[in-house]
């Protein structure tokens, strides 16, 4: 429930976008040219289950046509609606902006409860769904392409992609039509993982600066940093699994729908995961940990960093003020309300924003997009050829080694590592760790250096309105 005076996601999305479009240099009307969004489809169709006829109502919103084409997720929720929607296809555009993907922004939104329904009625109602999309164009490898969002993954993707590829039996880059499929499906290696693997490069080349993790009174790298996660599904449950087992961070905390599970020494959160999907996402029972019933008020905790990532309007203005954490970054779309967004920044707290660190899915699905327009696995060509030039070196070093008499061996572990070329999986993450920092140093290039850009958020905003208003001058508006 909203609390008094607080703002809507739409309205939050809005606000933000007005106050760092207030310090560019626009052509009057462009702003509210690039804010408004510009078409959103309303669907109610009905389809035959469990012997009755059973009517759902979707939704598909176009943003930005900047660039085409669109791109966004879909999601499955009771809570899916329009204002929800066109908030997220907003982000969607600011986002693609920042991260230099090419295109415009869009999202989709079923009204449902995907736990309510078998596998195969899910199916049916998703087909259907896609059906009356495709047919308008709202699904087109050239036009709009979606992806998983809640409630959503590789399986209803699969399934969308049949549904276009049976509508569009001679389209040659069918596959290109939707982005989170199964790699057997035509999807790309990394992209289930795609958006936590995001968020712990963002963390990383946030630390890799040391003046801007000193403005969030932090110092050092990731390892011991206490985290509190909010929201273990496929961004929360990525993230901590990296940062925790990749980085040294300690997960001291996880919050979900049913309460909270907390340990100072660090939670292990494979087999934490491994124990929701055997008790029905409940995180109450989990051994070696505390829990409490009042999941919401671990985010007040005291811990370093505090990753949000589950639903928007998570903190707000009714509990803004007594969160402790000095740094949040925001794996979620809009976690803070533009009211508590304000509360924080006036205490100090950095704000790593959902624009910039949720990207990783869009970045991946940019990848699975070219692949599927290329019709070649990434690295097929190269990976041998890699290793081949490597070879030449490590012989050459061993050879040098025995004629001048030096005695030195290079390690096996070295040498397995060099002479392995790149396969796809490693070209994506090295793709989506070069886009991380190439935003991370666009938002930070204004946050240290332009008068009156007092946060990150209103860097990355100005940096993804000044992208898109390039984009229409050279439209000729």
């Amino acid at each position: 429930m909203r609390a008094e005076g607080e703002t809507g996601f739409r309205d939050s999305v809005d606000l933000m976008f007005a106050r760092a479009a207030a310090r560019l240099d626009l052509a009057p009307g462009l702003a509210a040219k690039i804010r408004v969004c510009n078409a959103t489809y309303t669907v109610r169709f009905g389809v035959r289950l469990r012997g009755e006829i059973h009517t759902f109502t979707g939704y598909r919103s176009v943003h930005s046509e900047h660039m085409e084409p669109v791109k966004g997720g879909i999601r499955f929720a009771l809570s899916v609606n329009q204002d929800e929607v066109e908030a997220l296809a907003a982000l969607m555009t600011y986002k693609c902006a920042l991260v230099e993907t090419p295109f415009g922004g869009s999202k989709g939104g079923l009204c449902i409860d995907p736990r309510a329904w078998e596998e195969h009625e899910l199916e049916q109602i998703t087909r259907r769904f896609a059906y009356e999309l495709i047919k308008r164009d709202l699904i087109h490898p050239a036009q709009n392409v979606p992806a998983p969002d809640m409630g959503t993954g590789e399986r209803e993707m699969a399934w969308i992609a049949d549904q276009y590829a049976r509508m569009n039996t001679t389209d040659i880059n069918a596959r290109a039509c939707v982005t989170g499929k199964p790699p057997h499906a035509g999807g790309i290696q990394g992209r289930v993982e795609a958006t936590g693997r995001g968020v712990q490069f963002a963390l990383r080349e946030f630390f890799r600066h040391p003046e801007d993790a000193a403005r969030a009174g932090l110092s050092g790298g990731l390892e011991g940093k206490r985290v509190i996660v909010q929201g273990l599904g496929n961004v929360g449950f990525h993230a901590a699994k990296f940062l925790s087992e990749e980085d040294g961070a300690r997960i001291v905390a996880v919050i979900e729908r049913d309460g909270a599970v907390a340990n100072p020494a660090g939670l292990d959160i494979v087999a934490l995961r491994a124990w929701m999907d055997a008790h029905g996402g409940r995180v109450e029972g989990f051994a070696g940990a505390s829990f409490t019933a009042e999941g919401e008020r671990m985010l007040e905790a005291e811990c370093d960093i505090l990753i949000p990532a589950a639903q928007e309007g998570v903190i707000h203005r009714g509990n803004a003020g007594a969160i402790r954490a000095p740094l949040i970054l925001e794996a979620a779309n809009g976690p803070l309300t533009f009211a508590a967004d304000e509360m924080l920044r006036a205490k100090g707290c950095v704000i790593i924003p959902d624009l910039y660190a949720n990207a990783g899915g869009v970045t991946v699905s940019y990848f699975e997009w070219v692949k599927n327009l290329s019709h070649i696995r990434f690295g097929r060509m190269q990976r041998r050829a890699e290793e081949a030039r490597s070879q030449i070196l490590v012989a050459e070093l061993e050879r040098l080694s025995a004629d001048k008499g030096l005695g030195w061996t290079l390690s096996a572990d070295f040498k397995e590592r060099f002479l392995t070329g790149s396969d796809e999986l490693a070209l994506v993450r090295s793709g989506l760790d070069d886009t991380m920092r190439g935003a991370h140093q666009a938002m930070r290039a204004l946050w240290h250096a332009a008068a009156g850009v007092e946060d990150l958020r209103m860097a990355a905003y100005m940096v993804a309105i000044g992208r898109v208003a390039q984009s229409y001058r050279s439209k000729g508006l």
